[in-house]
C-alpha cells in the first residue's frame, strides 16, 4: 500500500539524513587534526518498480560516504625542523609498531608531525613509525626502492656523533712567478733534503678517528723536469762581453745534443752573453739555426741557464770546451753530459719521464713542449710533508704563460693532487685525500692564497635532526658536520579516495585504491615536501554549518512526512 511506502520513505530520510549528519560532525570534529581528509554524502534514490503507470509505490533513500583524500588541506608554519607537509599527491609510509615485523602492516598518512622518542625513533602526533629509505656510506638509495621491502624504521638513535674524515682539500693559491728557479737533481724531496721552499701552505685535515692533522704544502719554483745546467757565474747581464768572463777572443766551445751533431762556436771580441744564448737557442744540430732543442736565458741573478726544451730520458746535451775554456770560465762543466733530474717513479712504477712525475698522483700537463702555451719557466715542484716532517708525496705542477694552471682533467673533470694510503700511525684507517688545485695560478706579485677549505670534521656531538624538502633525514653536529642517513619516499596510488580509513588519521590500501608506488618527491607525479610545516585538515567549516543546516532542516521535513501519513492512518482507522 502506498501509504506505508510513504511511511517508510519517511524513515529512509531520517536514516539518509542523519548519516549525513554523522559524516558532517565527524568533520566539524577533526577541523584541527594534522593532515585530516573530509568526507562528503551522496545521496541516493532506491526506486520500486511497478507494472502499471496508474499505480506508484514510493522507494527510499540511501546515502554514500565520499572520502576527499585527494583534496589539499591548507599548510601551517611549524617550529620544529622534523615537521613536514605533503604539497601534493602522497602519503607517508608508516607503521604502529616499530619492529618492522611482516606481520604489521603499512599504513598511509599525511600527518607529518614527526618527533625523535626515547629511542630514537622518528614517531608522529599519533604514534606511528615513520619509514624510509637508509642511505649507504656514498649516500645511495637501496637498489629495489620501489619495493617496500627496501624501508625500514627511520632510526638516529646511534648517532650520538660524527666524524668526518677529509677526502678533498679545496685550494686556490696564487705562486710567485718572479721567484727564483731551483735546481732539481734527484728524487729526494727538496724539502726533506733541507732546501728551503719558497712559499709554504698549513691545511688541517681530519682522520677517520676524528683526530686533526696538521700537512704541509710546501711550493719551490724549479726548473722543471728537463735537463738543465747552471752557470756559476752570476750577474751578468745580456750585453755583457764574452771576453769579459775571462775567455779570449778565438776560444772556442761545442754544443751537443742527443743523437744530434756537435755545433761550434768562436769567440770574438765583440760577442756577448746574448750571442752566446742565441747560439744555443738555434741550435738544431745540423748548423740550419732552426733551434728546437734547448733553450737558453739569464734568470733573476743574472746566471746564464741552459735547459732542454724536452723532458724525456734522451734529452741530453754537453757543452765542451774545443779553444781554451769558455765554457768553464762561463761556469759550466766542460764535457759533462746534463741530464733529466732522477724524478721519482710514477704510480705505476715507472720513471717519471712523462706526467705525473710522482711516487702520488699528480695530474698530467695538457699543453706539451712545441704547443706556444707552452711555458718551460713555469714549473713548481710540490711537496707535501706529514705532521711528523716525513714527505707524503712530491711532484710538479706547470703553469700555462698567461698564469693558469697547465694540467689535464681527470675522468670526473678534476684537476688533482691525490694522496693515497696515508697512515697517521695513530690507528686511524689509510686515508685517500684530493687536493684541489683547479684554481692555482702564477703570476708575478705577492704569494696569495684566496681560500682554503677542506671537507672533514672532528668529533662533534648531534645538535638535531632535520627533514629537508628533498625527504632526506639529516642528522646536524656541533661541529659544522651533517650526515644525511634515510630519504623519506612519497607513496602515491592511482585513486587515493578509494583507500580504507583507519584510526589515526591514516589508511590501508585496498582494491578500489589500486597498488602503492614508491617515488622520491616531486618525481613522477608525487607532491613536493615542505619543511617545518604541517598540512591541517582540509574541512571547510562554513561549507560544513551549511550542509548541516540542510540536513537538518531535511530531517525535520522527514519527520513532517512521518507525522502526516501518521494521522491519515488515524483517519483510517476511525472509518466504520
Amino acid at each position: 500500500m502506498s501509504l506505508f511506502g510513504a511511511l517508510f520513505t519517511g524513515v529512509s530520510a531520517l536514516s539518509a539524513q542523519s548519516q549525513n549528519t554523522a559524516i558532517i560532525s565527524n568533520n566539524i570534529a577533526n577541523v584541527n587534526t594534522v593532515g585530516f581528509k573530509r568526507s562528503e554524502s551522496s545521496f541516493e534514490s532506491l526506486v520500486t518498480t511497478e507494472s502499471r503507470g496508474s499505480r506508484y509505490s514510493p522507494g527510499t533513500v540511501a546515502v554514500n560516504r565520499i572520502q576527499r583524500v585527494d583534496q589539499q588541506g591548507p599548510i601551517q608554519q611549524s617550529i620544529s625542523s622534523t615537521d613536514v607537509a605533503i604539497s601534493g599527491n602522497g602519503f607517508f609510509p608508516v607503521k604502529r609498531n616499530g619492529d618492522d615485523s611482516a606481520l604489521d602492516e603499512y599504513l598511509y598518512t599525511r600527518n607529518g608531525q614527526f618527533s625523535e622518542d626515547a629511542q630514537g625513533n622518528m614517531r608522529n602526533s599519533v604514534g606511528f613509525y615513520l619509514y624510509g629509505w637508509p642511505l649507504d656510506s656514498q649516500g645511495l638509495l637501496p637498489s629495489a626502492q620501489g619495493d617496500l621491502s627496501s624501508l625500514v624504521p627511520v632510526d638516529v638513535a646511534f648517532l650520538g656523533g660524527l666524524t668526518r674524515p677529509t677526502n678533498t682539500v679545496d685550494l686556490s693559491i696564487n705562486l710567485n712567478a718572479s721567484e727564483d728557479n731551483t735546481s732539481v737533481s734527484t728524487a729526494t724531496s727538496l724539502v726533506a733534503a733541507g732546501t728551503p721552499a719558497n712559499f709554504t701552505r698549513g691545511v688541517r685535515v681530519y682522520d677517520s678517528l676524528g683526530a686533526s692533522q696538521d700537512l704541509s704544502i710546501a711550493f719551490t719554483k724549479v726548473y722543471g723536469p728537463m735537463a738543465a745546467d747552471i752557470s756559476s757565474a752570476f750577474d751578468m747581464e745580456l750585453t755583457d762581453l764574452l771576453t769579459t768572463q775571462g775567455m779570449s777572443a778565438t776560444d772556442q766551445f761545442s754544443f751537443t745534443a742527443a743523437g744530434q751533431a756537435a755545433e761550434t762556436f768562436t769567440v770574438t771580441a765583440t760577442s756577448t752573453v746574448s750571442d752566446f744564448i742565441d747560439f744555443i737557442n738555434a741550435y738544431d744540430g745540423v748548423g740550419g739555426g732552426g733551434g728546437g732543442f734547448a733553450e737558453a736565458f739569464l734568470n733573476n741573478n743574472g746566471e746564464l741557464v741552459i735547459q732542454a726544451i724536452d723532458f724525456t730520458t734522451g734529452s741530453t746535451f754537453t757543452l765542451t770546451d774545443v779553444t781554451g775554456t769558455p765554457a768553464t770560465d762561463l761556469g759550466f762543466s766542460s764535457g759533462v753530459a746534463i741530464t733529466p733530474p732522477d724524478l721519482p717513479a710514477t704510480a705505476n712504477g715507472t720513471n717519471a719521464d712523462t706526467p705525473p712525475y710522482s711516487a702520488g698522483e699528480y695530474p698530467a700537463i695538457e699543453n706539451l713542449p712545441g704547443i706556444s702555451s707552452y711555458n718551460s719557466r713555469g714549473w713548481w715542484q710540490v711537496d707535501i710533508v706529514a705532521p711528523d716532517g716525513a714527505y707524503l708525496t712530491q711532484g710538479m705542477i706547470n703553469f700555462n704563460g698567461d698564469g693558469s694552471i697547465n694540467a689535464l682533467s681527470d675522468t670526473d673533470g678534476n684537476i688533482d693532487i691525490n694522496i693515497n694510503s696515508i697512515d697517521w700511525g695513530n690507528g686511524a684507517s689509510l686515508q685517500d685525500i684530493s687536493i684541489d688545485i683547479e684554481r692555482f695560478s702564477q703570476f708575478s706579485g705577492q704569494y696569495n692564497v684566496i681560500f682554503s677549505d677542506q671537507d672533514g670534521a672532528e668529533l662533534g656531538l648531534r645538535t638535531g635532526v632535520e627533514i629537508d624538502r628533498d625527504g632526506y633525514v639529516i642528522a646536524r653536529f656541533s661541529n659544522g658536520a651533517s650526515s644525511a642517513l634515510y630519504k623519506v619516499p612519497m607513496v602515491t596510488f592511482a585513486n587515493p579516495n578509494g583507500l580504507q580509513e583507519v584510526s589515526g588519521t591514516a589508511y590501508t590500501k585496498n582494491e578500489d585504491s589500486g597498488e602503492e608506488n614508491l617515488r622520491e618527491a616531486g618525481a613522477g607525479g608525487s607532491g613536493l615536501l615542505e619543511t617545518s610545516t604541517l598540512e591541517n585538515s582540509n574541512v571547510d567549516l562554513a561549507d560544513e554549518f551549511a550542509k548541516l543546516i540542510i540536513s537538518q532542516r531535511a530531517f525535520s521535513a522527514g519527520t513532517k512526512v512521518i507525522n502526516t501519513v501518521d494521522q491519515m492512518t488515524e483517519d483510517l482507522l476511525r472509518l466504520r
